[in-house]
């Protein structure tokens, strides 16, 4: 996991995790000096305050959220949620966590694996029996393909691998010389330079069907730049075909999967909502709207609308076709 894919996120932790003490020790103080004094914008420490709203304890009703009022361009905390009090685990919540731990153990190119086995150590050893609970835990892709691209990072090691292209639904082989191993959103990805596309590309590792260290040397060339992962894998640009597609409320789960520009309700149709987002390609947008079934009508642009037509056409001429009977 490389620093600037994780950062954003594990700034505003630390932040959130400081932000309730600090208020309890001032109450009514003013964002302005509040933001100053732990080295945000005001508009910034305002989002983390709406989001403190949500946090507090199991149950998350009232009287477990944590709470706060405003006086003008002031804040106070009124309910902290217990987060002044020492923390004590349940057995179910030790486990949890020490599950947790493990995973980011396990997660390539994690910094500071030390401090994190670490921690783990001391939880384990105050849980007691959690130190030999049969818990195992397993990153996406299996554990040898892992292990062989971690190696071969290592190493400086070139690979030949047989990849699987969801955005083509196609399968090639290519030699990569590999320069990085993360984690992103959950995935594990090696990010490589690809001699077959002359770039640098991502390769996630549980679509590498198949993969060979190589005997040579990686070298991808001093012009190759890598990635800028804080935004997620796919970035979208303004390059990208622009879709547009009327979904049901079976389908509204792609407005938080997915980068969205516009998000809006049908006015003609109150359960639906129109959402309009940019794809690598049509063809993988056609698979994408097939797939959503009655969920998800094409509605721009007229290349797309054709293709789903087409291909949902030929899907239900193929039922209707009679069978003919072999013995």
């Amino acid at each position: 996991m490389t620093p600037g894919a994780v950062r954003p996120s594990a700034d505003r932790l630390g932040r959130l995790l400081n932000l309730v003490p600090y208020l309890l020790a001032r109450p009514g103080i003013e964002v302005a000096q509040a933001a100053g004094d732990l080295g945000v914008t005001e508009r910034q420490l305002r989002e983390d305050l709406e989001l403190l709203w949500v946090c507090g304890l199991p149950g998350y009703g009232p009287g477990d959220l944590i709470d706060m009022a405003f006086d003008g361009d002031r804040v106070t905390i009124t309910y902290d949620a217990g987060i002044d009090r020492p923390l004590r685990l349940t057995p179910d919540e030790a486990l949890a966590l020490v599950v947790a731990l493990r995973m980011l153990a396990e997660t390539p190119g994690m910094a500071n694996r030390d401090a994190i086995e670490r921690a783990l150590a001391k939880i384990e050893h105050a849980a007691g029996d959690l130190a030999g609970a049969p818990v195992a835990v397993r990153m996406p892709g299996s554990d040898d393909r892992l292990a062989t691209l971690r190696g071969a990072v290592e190493r400086g090691r070139a690979l030949r691998i047989t990849y699987y292209a969801q955005t083509r639904d196609q399968t090639t082989q290519r030699v990569i010389d590999p320069i990085r191993l993360l984690m992103v959103e959950g995935r594990a990805y090696v990010e490589a330079w690809c001699r077959r596309a002359e770039a640098v590309r991502l390769f996630r590792a549980d679509r590498i069907d198949a993969l060979a260290e190589l005997d040579e040397p990686a070298n991808p060339p001093p012009s190759a730049e890598l990635h800028d992962l804080r935004d997620g894998v796919f970035n979208p640009g303004a390059e990208l075909p622009l879709i547009t597609l009327r979904v049901g409320r079976g389908g509204r789960w792609i407005t938080e999967y997915y980068p969205c520009e516009d998000v809006r309700p049908d006015p003609r149709e109150p359960d639906e909502w129109i959402v309009t987002l940019r794809v690598t390609d049509l063809a993988w947008a056609q698979r994408f709207v097939l797939g959503l079934g009655p969920d998800a009508t094409a509605v721009s642009p007229p290349e797309l609308v054709e293709r789903v037509r087409d291909a949902a056409t030929a899907a239900l001429d193929a039922y209707a076709a009679p069978v003919t009977e072999t013995l």
